[in-house]
């Protein structure tokens, strides 16, 4: 169940990149809930490429508590920027790399990953389970992908059952 706050938010976000060239999609917690993983979001966290993340602080000018600007980390970087929507924190991140065994992958293509849920009658683009799998396992982040990996086989094996 995703809290009614965040539908609000995820809402106005839709509204003003539906009008916009920005390839996003919704992932972390809100795009698995968005999946039917039953976890609560805390924020909402917003993948998109480089030029999409400042065209996304440009829209949302009004909202930036923290410019995009590249940063990097020991397993991440991108160009990352923070707006705040009535409360509830938007992480942005374009252009995603992951160090993979002491080398940096390509970025992120977001387009590829991206996959469609239609909630509340908008069309909400979030990045395929299968692929956040591999991501979090690659960032060695186990306990979230442990979890992805069991709704995914919990997925697949009712559907199997189906038939």
């Amino acid at each position: 169940m995703i809290p009614q706050k965040h539908l609000k938010v995820l809402r106005r976000i839709y509204e003003r990149l539906s009008k916009s060239d920005v390839t996003w999609a919704v992932t972390g917690s809100l795009g698995f809930a968005l999946q039917g993983i039953p976890v609560e979001p805390h924020d909402i966290d917003i993948q998109t490429d480089r030029e999409g993340a400042y065209e996304i602080e440009r829209l949302f000018s009004e909202f930036v508590i923290e410019p995009v600007k590249f940063k990097e980390s020991e397993r991440i970087r991108s160009h990352f920027g923070a707006l705040m929507i009535d409360g509830i924190k938007v992480e942005i991140m374009g252009d995603i790399q992951k160090r993979v065994n002491d080398e940096w992958e390509e970025p992120v293509d977001v387009n590829r990953y991206r996959r469609f849920v239609e909630v509340e009658g908008m069309k909400i683009p979030v990045l395929d389970l299968e692929y956040e799998y591999q991501a979090y396992l690659k960032l060695g982040r186990i306990e979230k992908a442990e979890m992805l990996r069991r709704f995914l086989a919990e997925r697949k094996s009712g559907r199997d059952s189906l038939f």
